[in-house]
Order: C-alpha cells, then structure tokens, then sequence
C-alpha cells in the first residue's frame, strides 16, 4: 500500500491544498492542479522543516508533509528492494562510513546490526569516498570485515574527482575484487567489493575436510 497525505503542493508558481499519494513508480498530487512525477526521473529528493522538496525533470515541487516528510523522502532515496540488492539481511553486522542518519534508520528498520569503529568480521561496510584519495581507507576496512563480508564503495554520480574506473584501479592492493554495482541513491553509485577467494582465511569446516580424506586413506 502506498502512502497518502493531505498536504500543500507548491509547484511551477502555483500552489494548492490536496491528496499526494506515492505509488509504486510514482508520486500523484491532485488538488486545483494535478502533477505526476515519475521516481524514475527524481534527481533529488530532501526533507527539511517538514517539506519535502523533490528535483524531477518537470521542475521543483515542494510538499508540505510535516513529520511525515522524512518518511517521503526515505523512500524516494531507497526504493523497495534496495537493501535485498545490497546485501542486508536481519541480523547482519554493518559499519557505517561517512553516510547520512537517514540510511542508518533503514538498516536497524531491516534488523541489521550497526556496529562500533573498532569491530571485526563485519558483514557489510558502507563507505562514501568522494576523491581518490579516500580510497587509501580500504586497507583497513578490509581487514574488518569477515572472510565472506563485502565493501560497499559509495561515490558521487557524475563527478570527476571519483570515478568507478579509480575503485578498480587500487582493489587489487588491498586482495579486493569487485563483484557488482548498483545505485545507491538519487546522488551516489555504489560498487561492492569482496576479498578475493584465494586470499580468505580457511574456516574450520575447510580445516577438517584434508583431516577426514587422510582417515579414509588410512583404512584402505
């Protein structure tokens, strides 16, 4: 079910009382005028003070949602299924890095759970880097997370001083592999990094395995 507001739209000079709905693919105001704006064309979408002002190729709207407006924008940010496309699951362990409150409240909503500076074997690290040199910060993340947790690498769209090329070049150093991309946000792109297989500690179970062939090979 979508969410349903009576509210005041100012939009295109205009402005007027009436019923914002936010669909599955888009936000529909009807009131003395009627505007539709499709998710997929939002650019940006920012609460404060209680309205919610959305950036679409039709222009500026403004709607005055109050409390509520944070909520809008949330969604708009993070469409459903983003998370499942990220990696969360209930109970994963997740460090934030540099990333807005907004994304936090999503991940606990998820039943993640975010974890200190100072934790290890982290299933899921989130960090914004907007130059080059931020990436010197991968040596260390990657030594906290688990042997099959993940980076996600956040990073502002169409910008010059990160790009998705400059990620690649340096994972290698740090024993990361890149394995998906994805859209984080309206403003940032993501690209996901693992540790490479052949660099993953051997767990318990992988320990055991040569143990039981050599008692097999015994009784022949």
């Amino acid at each position: 079910m979508g969410l349903e507001a009576e509210c005041t739209v100012r939009f295109g000079g205009k402005a007027s009382r009436g019923t914002a709905r936010f669909e599955e693919k888009e936000i529909v105001f009807r009131g003395d005028f009627r505007l539709v704006i499709p998710l997929a064309e939002v650019k940006t979408a920012r609460a404060q003070g209680g309205t919610l002002a959305i950036e679409s190729g039709a222009g500026m709207a403004h709607f005055e949602l109050g409390t509520a407006a944070e909520k809008w924008a949330a969604k708009i940010r993070s469409p459903r299924g983003l998370l499942e496309k990220l990696g969360v699951k209930p109970g994963s362990r997740v460090r934030l890095v540099g990333l807005e409150d907004g994304f936090a409240g999503q991940l606990e909503a998820r039943g993640a759970q975010l974890v200190a500076r100072a934790a290890s074997g982290v299933d899921l690290v989130f960090v914004r880097m907007d130059k080059v040199a931020d990436l010197a910060k991968l040596t260390a993340l990657r030594k906290a997370i688990a042997p099959a947790g993940a980076i996600w690498v956040l990073w502002p769209k169409g910008g010059k001083a990160m790009r998705e090329q400059d990620i690649r070049d340096v994972m290698d150093g740090p024993g990361l592999v890149d394995v998906k991309v994805v859209s984080f946000s309206d403003v940032l792109s993501g690209l996901k990094l693992m540790i490479r297989r052949e660099r993953r500690p051997a767990g318990p179970a992988a320990a055991a395995r040569p143990r039981k062939v050599a008692a097999r090979q015994g009784r022949k």
